[in-house]
């Protein structure tokens, strides 16, 4: 069967007739090298899509029927390759790419998408990609679709990951492979050239990218409350009195160290957002970009916040196992249990308040006692109530009508005067009546 190069992927050209589709007349021929599990998962998605799905297979005679869906024809790796008309996915290891040189000629001129991982992190070696587009240099090798697993190619766009990082050299491949993305439902990302290919083929040997800086965070929390609790409780006295409480390690003195880490954790989830209000304030602008270390900051407080509320939880957990506790036990006990949500702003004030307000409750009269600090170290709720406190004195100066409203005007695009070019003439956007930008 003749095809024409040039095509577009998604066109509905006519087929030849002597090979009819299986099940879509004018549905692009989609090829596809390699009978494993993601091929078959790709080529489920293809068919629901829409596509025609040609699969090569070394043997076509040994894959077993009703292993791939109705409409997908099985056939030789030379026969794939030849029925495709524009795209060719690689689905095989890249260790057998080699074997692929004798198609070189059926793959010319056509997008040969690579979907292969790395086997480890920074090999500092060429990419599977380079290495695939050196065999095949008359093809337009791009890279993509390897972050997306079999089980989310079977079950859907929307019940699995969204995102379909894609590169290529050339431009006009990497739109139509951009476009076949978007017509199965994913969210195609365009990361550039061909050299981008290492770090896609990195990114699912990387577990929680974007968890290293809150767990480190929480993590030297806990060190900190957790050493001071020793320290307070049990090095001291043991030093100064010969007291043996290295017994409350394990439950009390972690069961006191976890409330405080949820609050402070809580705490920080919304610091980031006070700093970024107050630059804007400062700045008269919303059109200057804020340092780096706020803006990492910023895109990290849904992590902050969830791991906020694990420390709570596991903070229930202890306070379940344990029947007697210590007095400061008490005062800080299921202090950051209310946080049940985080993720919008007044629901998450509203725990971080009663956060506050319950430990203020239980160990206010605690605070002014004499026998609360030992070796002159004050309660660890105290310390733990800290940064919470400051977050909602701050938050409560910018619910300041004066402040609000001029805040609403910067993040609407509003800028002061040492912003604006001279000789122009001011523009203010004005709220619409209900809007919740003036108070």
């Amino acid at each position: 069967m003749e095809t024409d190069m040039n095509a577009p992927l998604l066109a509905g050209g006519a087929s030849d007739a002597s090979e009819p589709p299986p099940r879509l007349p004018g549905g692009p021929v989609i090829g596809i090298i390699g009978s494993g599990d993601f091929s078959r998962s790709l080529a489920i998605r293809l068919v629901a899509g829409g596509f025609r799905v040609v699969v090569g297979s070394r043997n076509p005679s040994r894959i077993p029927r009703g292993l791939f869906p109705d409409g997908v024809e099985l056939r030789s790796q030379r026969e794939a390759a030849d029925s495709a008309e524009r795209v060719v996915f690689a689905a095989l290891y890249p260790e057998h790419y080699h074997t692929l040189v004798g198609l070189r000629e059926q793959l010319a001129g056509k997008v040969l998408v690579d979907v292969s991982n790395a086997v480890r992190l920074n090999s500092r070696q060429r990419s599977n990609a380079e290495r695939l587009a050196e065999l095949f240099p008359k093809s337009s090798v791009v890279k993509g679709f390897n972050v997306v697993s079999a089980w989310a190619l079977q079950t859907g766009a929307h019940d699995g990951s969204r995102q379909v990082l894609i590169c290529s050299d050339c431009s006009d491949s990497k739109a139509e492979l951009l476009q076949l993305a978007r017509r199965l439902g994913f969210s195609p990302v365009d990361l550039g050239g061909l050299c981008a290919s290492g770090d896609i083929e990195e990114a699912p040997l990387l577990l929680f990218p974007s968890w290293g800086g809150p767990m480190l965070a929480t993590f030297l929390l806990f060190l900190f409350f957790y050493g001071y609790n020793f320290l307070r409780q049990v090095l001291l006295p043991y030093l100064d009195r010969g007291q043996n409480n290295f017994q409350q390690l394990p439950l009390v003195t972690v069961n006191q160290t976890l409330p405080a880490v949820a609050l402070v954790t809580l705490a920080a989830v919304y610091l980031p957002g006070l700093l970024a209000a107050v630059l804007q304030l400062t700045r008269g602008t919303k059109y200057k970009r804020f340092p780096d270390w706020l803006d990492h900051w910023l895109c990290r407080r849904k992590q902050l916040g969830l791991l906020s509320f694990l420390c709570a939880a596991l903070h229930a957990v202890y306070s379940m196992c344990l029947t007697l506790r210590r007095a400061v036990g008490q005062a800080t006990q299921n202090a950051a249990y209310r946080q049940v949500s985080t993720g919008q702003s007044g629901l998450g004030y509203a725990a971080l308040t009663l956060s506050i307000m319950h430990t203020l409750f239980f160990g206010w009269d605690f605070a002014f006692s004499p026998a609360a600090y030992p070796f002159y170290l004050p309660p660890v709720f105290l310390l733990a109530l800290v940064l919470p406190c400051m977050v909602l004195v701050g938050r409560t100066f910018l619910a300041l009508p004066c402040l609000t409203s001029r805040l609403a005007k910067i993040r609407r695009g509003w800028e002061s005067a040492r912003h604006r070019p001279p000789n122009t003439q001011e523009t203010i956007e004005v709220d619409p009546p209900g809007a919740c930008g003036d108070v």
